[in-house]
């Protein structure tokens, strides 16, 4: 590796530290290593297979890992036992945003990536393995196809409209169990839609401040509506 590559690696390495920091995500040597490793490996498929618009590397470093850091902790604090073990399916998951960095913070959850596109499933396949993630697992499938998975969170990034993803992943949320969007504004026509079918409601809004990003984000938490199984 070259000397200014070697310094932008290091650099990287810095500021990703300083995001787990701010996010208070405990993160030793090895995620950081499993994280940046990630992206570098996200990069060179993304030339052959484009699993994502972004091309930079800083906009990446931001905007995907730092995007996807900042849901860990609000996910954890869901669970009935936050250091215990949880299923999770991570829906339309592209190139396993959120569902890869999930897998690597929390090695005790079972993480399912799930989208449509094949290439895109190969190379969550491919991570498991690089990346030495047991936990983590890769389903080439529309979500509506698969059998109820009883997951503690369902959670999707930029994949549909909430009310879109209630139907078609919600009946994989186990009874206690929550869906939860990852989404940038908030979606106000979107909120109105999910509760105007009234399956599904909003439990409550989680806004997120995502490290060196100056973007709104926020979780979108939903429940079932009372009487509905």
């Amino acid at each position: 590796m070259s000397a200014p590559a070697n310094q932008a690696g290091i650099d990287m390495a810095g500021r990703l530290t300083r995001a787990c920091e701010q996010l208070g995500v405990t993160a030793d040597d090895g995620a950081i290593a499993k994280l940046l490793n990630y992206l570098a490996q996200m990069q060179r498929w993304n030339r052959t297979y484009n699993l994502t618009a972004i091309r930079d590397p800083q906009q990446m470093l931001v905007q995907h890992l730092f995007d996807s850091l900042a849901a860990v902790n609000p996910f954890s604090e869901a669970l009935a036992a936050p250091d215990g073990p949880a299923k999770v399916y991570d829906v339309g998951s592209g190139g396993g945003l959120p569902g890869v960095v999930l897998a690597i913070m929390r090695p005790q959850w079972s993480v399912t990536c799930v989208d449509a596109v094949e290439k895109k499933t190969a190379f969550v396949r491919q991570m498991s393995g690089a990346l030495g993630l047991p936990n983590l697992q890769s389903q080439h499938a529309r979500i509506e196809t698969l059998d109820p998975a009883e997951c503690n969170i369902v959670t999707s990034r930029a994949f549909a409209s909430l009310d879109d993803f209630a139907q078609l992943a919600g009946r994989h949320v186990a009874k206690n169990g929550t869906l939860v969007a990852m989404k940038g504004k908030l979606p106000e026509e979107e909120i109105q839609a999910l509760h105007a079918r009234g399956e599904w409601q909003v439990d409550h809004i989680q806004p997120l401040q995502v490290p060196e990003l100056q973007a709104e984000r926020c979780l979108i938490w939903m429940r079932r509506s009372q009487g509905t199984l």
